[in-house]
């Protein structure tokens, strides 16, 4: 199927792969675009990431775990404003000597991923091209009129949070790749799995989602590394703040790869791709807001607290204070 003139052509491939996922927003994909009706009272939140092979992902990753991915990472920046899925548009630029297998599994990743998320596929655009594989999506959700959780709420006195466990994609991506660091081979093979799942899986915190528009002050997605990202939450809110290393939550996988090399530890903080939910709460707020992580199944931790020193951080680890070099990825 790696010949060209045995692939399908654009129209055809649209109607084989992508039809199967559309939701009723998407019009059957034969219009030029999807229509959304947002419910009264509600705002539409929209969100964009694109995603190019030799950066964001290995080319040879399989084509499910890319597109999960794509997907995911846009659930979860959804999941940080407090809102409600409701679709998502796909540009997918295809390189030189793609194959119906491939895109009969990427299909299928991103058809789990809609499913498990909410969030139907509402149109997009499918074009070649001669450089690397690049998807890029835009996501839609909706929140009630006022309640988006916004990067520049937080309030000095505030508990900062964060949900799940941070490091373990920047630590998966070293196990995933072809090039494993020496500390890998002391991990058991339960924990290697588990951190490259995790850096080739995301998990978008969309439970959290309801609890976030009624307790957060404030809140966004770790993409780019807890370091760094909390930077920009602070700069959008005006404010500074103190956090606790030792309180920032590790897996297992994690915590044995940094008793391997005790260097990972500034890896997990600042490497990226853990896709988890920093927040900002105020005292009266949190124990309504535990209480909704635990119900929905989600561990959420307290690493530190707002100041009214704005752009401050400080950094504590057993007691003594660290400073960071380098606080997350960054493309340029």
């Amino acid at each position: 199927m790696s010949d060209k003139a045995q692939r399908p052509g654009e129209f055809e491939l649209i109607a084989r792969y992508f039809v199967p996922i559309a939701g009723a927003a998407g019009l059957g994909l034969v219009d030029d675009a999807g229509l959304l009706r947002p419910g009264r009272g509600y705002e539409i939140v929209v969100t964009a990431d694109a995603l190019v092979a030799g950066v964001h992902f290995f080319a040879d990753d399989p084509p499910a775990s890319i597109a999960r991915k794509a997907l995911a990472v846009n659930l979860s920046d959804l999941a940080a404003k407090g809102a409600r899925p409701d679709g998502f548009v796909l540009t997918l630029a295809l390189p030189k000597g793609w194959t119906e297998d491939w895109l009969a599994g990427f299909a299928g990743g991103l058809k789990a991923m809609a499913q498990e998320g909410g969030c139907p596929l509402i149109g997009g655009d499918t074009v070649s091209t001669p450089g690397p594989l690049t998807i890029s999506i835009t996501a839609f959700g909706s929140v009630p009129a006022g309640r988006m959780v916004l990067r520049s709420g937080a309030r000095p006195g505030d508990l900062l949070l964060v949900s799940g466990t941070i490091g373990d994609g920047a630590l998966g991506l070293k196990v995933h790749g072809p090039d494993q660091p020496g500390w890998v081979a002391g991990l058991t093979g339960e924990q290697r799995a588990h951190l490259a799942d995790r850096y080739l899986h995301p998990r978008p915190r969309l439970a959290l989602s309801p609890a976030l528009q009624l307790h957060a002050s404030a809140a966004m997605d770790v993409s780019d590394g807890l370091v760094g990202d909390l930077a920009k939450l602070l700069a959008a809110s005006g404010i500074g703040a103190e956090i606790d290393l030792d309180a920032v939550p590790l897996s297992a996988a994690a915590r044995a790869a940094v008793m391997a090399d005790p260097a990972l530890a500034e890896l997990a903080w600042t490497g990226g791709d853990d896709y988890e939910i920093l927040l900002t709460a105020s005292e009266g707020e949190y124990p309504a807001l535990a209480a909704a992580a635990e119900t929905a199944g989600i561990a959420l931790a307290r690493i530190g607290r707002v100041t009214s020193t704005a752009g401050a951080m400080r950094f504590y680890e057993q007691g003594r204070e660290r400073a960071f070099t380098r606080g997350s990825f960054a493309h340029f």
